[in-house]
Order: structure tokens, then sequence, then C-alpha cells
């Protein structure tokens, strides 16, 4: 910062006073520089050049920087904070009307620097103050509250101790203070510790960019006891039988079991006296799990199907007792369980071992549950490489298409409608893992949460990922996506609803994603194609993966130079074949 005297005076003194700012976190001394520079000069353009040559000797033959000095030389060592003590620098008569201070290292605050000075006073030699009242300038300053203004600087008026006599003595030991800190910093250790603040530096940058280590929940056992909160040290606790759901009558010490389902498997688990928790649930996983047990393997089996032919063969696909639907296809699932699980009658599963026999188990062993094997058998069938073409003598007999004589058109979902939009248009960011994000704007979290949808910017590029990292409010569920029939997250939901609305169509239409994604469609288009029909071309084979007819183009073509590119995309995505799987 810069002081105008308005004329040119013999500076006797300069003195500097602190702040004292009990909301800043120090106190006395609040913002005064670690190293600072005060000059010196008759003319303003005399300092600037001296801010442009930095530090150098005042040997010059320029007769302008020759006129300007430097009274005091503080870039070298931090100096102490000097509380409410003034400090005083002796000019020793040096003519000149601008005073500046350059600070090469702020003092930290909290989390940021800064730097203030309450007052500054520039002394002649009979005591008179000719800064009073002078003009400041600085490349920028604080101008609210009022008492950070630049005017303050010169308004003679600054935080004082009340004691002269203890001012004075406080002033010697920070002298003394000084000179100790000027012995002990020797350049050696100034340079030893410049190259350690480096390899620091480096050190920080290279952590920073290390991978982020991935969260763990996990439940703590062992722990101080806090109220009703003791630590079982991974022992379960005694469950008892309590006779009719009364508490005051117990009937004994429950055992860990299951249900008597699988013929000749015992109804309770044998365990050590002394098992500990994660000995049920490993227990209760592998009895699940049993290859012969009756529902686990059919049930997954007929899920994987569902997904595929939007409906299962077992239609309630929640529940496969007494209450639910029979199957339509039994030996189907019932073949489609055997190949889940591995079992050993199917002859792809058997390995020829070095002497020539089969080996059973170890191919059971390496196709038992996967998904994957399941998925691809489904996907190469004849049944479900099926067009969705409607023909009326199928349509008489089975109506609702539950022998599968062609495949069901279906909806893409409220998740896949979304990543959709965002890979056409050139945005989808394909980054796995990592936290999710949200789509929309959190107020008020002290208290009851505001999840403002509406005020969401679709511009974000954290949210420009796949929908599976959305985070999900099951109390206030994303208006958006529920208007695309995405599930309820608050309870099971085995099978979506699909429907067709009109509200759907004005979502896709004028949606604020819909209406950003549009912009960065057209771009993509302007970039990858040249004007006019291989535009069109490629935004069709985009959005619907095949060139447009002759009748597509020319319609497209005009409705693009009537309305523009942008609502052409915003058009596209409304496409039938962008939005279903044929």
């Amino acid at each position: 910062m810069q002081i105008d005297l308005g004329q040119v005076v013999e500076i006797d003194r300069v003195v500097l006073h602190a702040c004292h700012d009990e909301f800043g976190g120090i106190g006395a001394g609040f913002g005064f520089p670690l190293r600072y520079r005060i000059d010196v000069a008759e003319t303003a353009d005399t300092l600037a050049r001296r801010a442009s040559e930095g530090a150098k000797s005042q040997q010059t033959d320029d007769p302008s920087l020759a006129r300007r000095a430097s009274v005091s030389d503080q870039t070298q060592t931090d100096v102490p904070n000097p509380g409410l003590v003034p400090i005083s620098i002796n000019a020793k008569g040096t003519k000149a009307r601008f005073v500046r201070i350059t600070v090469p290292k702020l003092r930290e605050r909290t989390k940021d620097f800064i730097f203030a000075l309450a007052e500054i006073e520039v002394l002649t030699a009979d005591g008179k103050n000719v800064a009073l009242k002078a003009e400041v300038t600085a490349l920028d300053s604080i101008e609210a509250p009022v008492r950070w203004g630049k005017k303050n600087l010169t308004d003679g008026i600054w935080p004082q101790a009340g004691d002269t006599a203890a001012i004075t003595k406080l002033s010697e030991l920070q002298k003394q203070h000084q000179a100790i800190l000027d012995r002990i910093n020797t350049s050696e250790r100034r340079t030893l510790r410049e190259q350690l603040d480096k390899d620091l530096k480096a050190a920080q940058q290279q952590l920073a960019t290390l991978p982020q280590g991935r969260m763990v929940l996990a439940a703590a056992t062992d722990f101080e006891p806090s109220g009703g909160f003791q630590p079982t040290k991974g022992k379960p606790r005694d469950v008892q039988v309590l006779h009719r759901g009364n508490v005051l009558q117990p009937r004994g010490a429950a055992k860990p079991g299951v249900l008597p389902i699988l013929k000749d498997v015992p109804v309770e688990f044998s365990l050590p006296a002394d098992h500990r928790e994660g000995d049920r649930r490993a227990a209760l996983a592998k009895w699940i799990t049993r290859p012969e047990h009756p529902t686990t393997w059919r049930s997954i089996a007929n899920r994987v199907w569902q997904f595929h032919f939007c409906q299962g063969i077992v239609e309630s696909s929640n529940d496969f007792g007494r209450m639910g639907r029979l199957p339509s296809h039994p030996e189907l699932l019932d073949w489609l369980t055997s190949e889940l699980r591995g079992d050993d009658t199917s002859t792809t599963r058997k390995r020829v071992v070095s002497d020539g026999s089969a080996d059973h188990s170890l191919a059971r062993r390496a196709n038992e549950g996967s998904l994957k094997r399941l998925r691809r058998l489904i996907v190469t069938s004849s049944t479900y490489r099926q067009q969705s073409a409607h023909r009326d003598d199928a349509a008489t007999i089975d109506g609702g298409n539950r022998f599968l004589w062609r495949m069901n058109r279906r909806r893409l979902e409220a998740e896949e409608i979304r990543d959709s939009i965002l890979a056409v248009s050139g945005r989808m960011s394909h980054r796995m893992n990592g936290p999710g994000y949200y789509l929309f704007a959190l107020e008020q979290t002290a208290h009851s949460p505001h999840y403002e949808y509406h005020k969401f910017d679709p511009e974000d590029l954290a949210s420009h990922r796949r929908s599976v990292y959305r985070l999900i409010v099951r109390s206030q569920p994303d208006p958006y996506m529920t208007t695309l029939d995405c599930a309820d997250s608050s309870q099971s939901t085995p099978l979506r609803d699909e429907t067709l609305t009109s509200l759907q169509a004005l979502s896709l239409l004028n949606n604020r994603l819909s209406l950003s994604m549009s912009r960065h469609f057209a771009r993509r288009l302007g970039k990858e194609s040249k004007p006019g029909s291989d535009r069109i071309d490629l935004a069709l084979r985009l959005i619907a993966g095949r060139p447009p007819t002759d009748r597509e183009r020319a319609e497209f073509s005009a409705y693009a130079e009537k309305h523009g590119f942008e609502n052409l995309c915003r058009v596209l995505f409304n496409v039938s074949e962008f939005v279903f799987v044929d």
C-alpha cells in the first residue's frame, strides 16, 4: 500500500501501529506482516520502478532511482508480532512525498492470510504527523466492515495500551528478542529451512496425487462403555425364548439355527460354545447357498430371467410360497437353476484332467453361482434374440405374451435414459468408484434438510457420471426420475412399473437436464460433422444407431433450419428408438 503526503517533506521517522481485532483470532498484532519493506521517494514512478526492479542494490546511475530510499528492509527473516507496541523506523531526514509498504510474506490467520495495520505515522523532526488524513492507495482492500477501510490507515486513531512505561519496557524486550533470533537464524539455518520447506511442499504435492483410500464402514465391538452402549467384544448376547412374547416369561436361551426346510440338515447350527457373532452369520450364509437348497437358486435364476424379459418365469418373484404364482415353464426354471448351481450333470461342465478322467467337482466349483455365464446363456438364446413384431395369430392365443412368442418391447429405465442423454451429448464421465453426487441443492442441514431439486445446476461436472453413483433420498425422491418410473427406494420393488405418459415426453423435452445436454449435443455434432445432411446423419446414428431415411433427413433439416440444432436435439431425446429397446 502507498501513502501520498501531498508534497515533498523531510521525514524523520515512520511509525507502524498494529491492529487489535478480537474477531480475527489473533488479537493484538492482528495482520501485522511477517516480512515487509518500507520505501520512500519523491515521485510515484520511482516507487513503481523500485517494485519492478525488486530488492536490488541502490547503486544506480538513474537519477530518479537515486532519489528513492529504503528506510526499512525486513524481508529476509520473519519479524515477531509487536502486539500494541509501535514500530518506530528512523528515516534519517530523507526527503519524500510517497511512502510505500511492500509485504512479500503475510501473517497467517485461521484459514487464510491477511495484511492489516491500524495506523501509519510519518513524523517530521518537530514531531508533526504529515501522513494524517493523507491519501492511501492499495491493490485491494476489504472495505467492509467500515473499520477496514483504507482511509482508517491515516485517520489518527489506533489501539493503544495505557501504561507508557510498560510499552517502553516491552519494546526493549522485543528488541532483545529480535537480537537473539538474529543470532540463532544464521544464513546456514535459513538456507536449510528453505530447502526443508521446498522438500515438504514437494512431498505434500506427491501425497495430493495419490488416490484416496476407500471408505470402510465397520461395526465396533471393542470400545469404552458409554450409557446404554456396551461393548460385545464379538460375543453374541443371549436371546431368550419368550412365552407368548412376554418379556417377563423367558423359557430358556434361543440357539442359532434355521427353519426345518432341508431334509437331513440339522436345524441348529453346530458351533462351538465360544463362537463369535461372525460365525453365526457365516453359518447362515452357507446354509442359504447350499446347492440343494430348494428356493435360493431358483429365486436367483428367476430374477435374472426377469431382468432380461421384463417378467419372471414365476411372476411373483418376491414370493415363491403358497401365495405366489405358479411358474409358466417349471422345467425351464429347473434347468436354469441347475446351470446356475453348476451341477455335475451338465456335460459342458466336465473338465478333463491329465489322466483322461473327468473331474466333476473342479468343474462344478469353477461355475457355481456364475451370473455372467447364466446371462450369456440367456442373451444368446433364440428366445431372447426375437424381434418384437406383432403377429395376429399368436396374439389371439397369448395376448399377454406369457409364452414369449415375441420379444417384449420395453422402455429404458429412468437411470438408463439419463445415462443415455449424457452419453450422446458427449458429457458422460466414466470415472468409477468414489463418493456419490447430489442432484439437488442441500439446504438447512442443521435442522431438517431441504432437498431443492429445482435449484440444482445440470452443468455441474461432478453430476455427469452414471446414475448409479447419485445419492438417493428415500424420503424425497427426484421428481424427474420419478416421472420416468424410477423405483421407490423406500420399499422392495422386484419389478418396476412401465408407463407411457405425456408428462414423460414433456420432461424429456423441457427438463433443465435436457435443455443443458441438448446444447452440448448440438456442439458435439458441430465438432464431429459437417453442416447439413452429415450432421443429421450423425445425430440419428448416435440416437437410434442407424442412418436416417430420406424423409427423416428432409424433415429434421427443415426443423433445424427453422428452430436451431439445439431444439432439434431436444426433439431427438423423445425419439422412440432412443427411449425404447426393440
